[in-house]
């Protein structure tokens, strides 16, 4: 039998929102953009960021995902100086672990934001979410959980 899904552009992404949002919990093992592009995927993997210590992560990726959707100026200003601050600077209440280059460069143009200021800061942690974060989140108790959950 086939589910039918309804298809939301989430920052130019597509999320698979069913009317039962855990539906499609057993598809987030097929790769990382299936838990970042679906709404109760973000929470669930925040939730295991959070245990892991690393929920700035997330949290800069959404930022810079909502960042990149910004159209006048004076709004992606200030959206970029909170995510500067917040983020990338140096004891950042939420820093993120980038190279120092890559936080320089940031630093440097921060004065003159543009929708492609943090690209490589956030391909940088999407990378590391990727690589590092996301094998033991398929393994936690948050995720195996959720996978029990839509067995029932």
């Amino acid at each position: 039998m086939w589910k039918t899904t309804r298809r939301i552009s989430l920052s130019g992404r597509l999320c698979c929102c069913l009317k039962d949002p855990l539906e499609n919990v057993d598809t987030w093992s097929e790769s990382v953009d299936n838990v970042l592009t679906c709404k109760t995927g973000q929470s669930a993997f925040r939730e295991f960021l959070q245990s892991e210590h690393s929920e700035e992560n997330i949290l800069f990726w959404l930022a810079c995902e909502e960042y990149k959707q910004i159209k006048n100026v004076p709004e992606m200003i200030s959206s970029a100086n909170r995510i500067y601050s917040e983020f990338v600077q140096t004891e950042a209440p939420k820093q993120i672990n980038i190279d120092c280059g890559t936080r320089e460069n940031i630093t440097k143009n921060i004065s003159q934001p543009t929708l492609t200021s943090f690209d490589s800061a956030q391909k940088l942690i999407y990378s590391l979410m990727a690589r590092d974060c996301y094998p033991r989140f398929l393994k936690s108790d948050v995720y195996q959980a959720l996978l029990r959950k839509t067995d029932c």
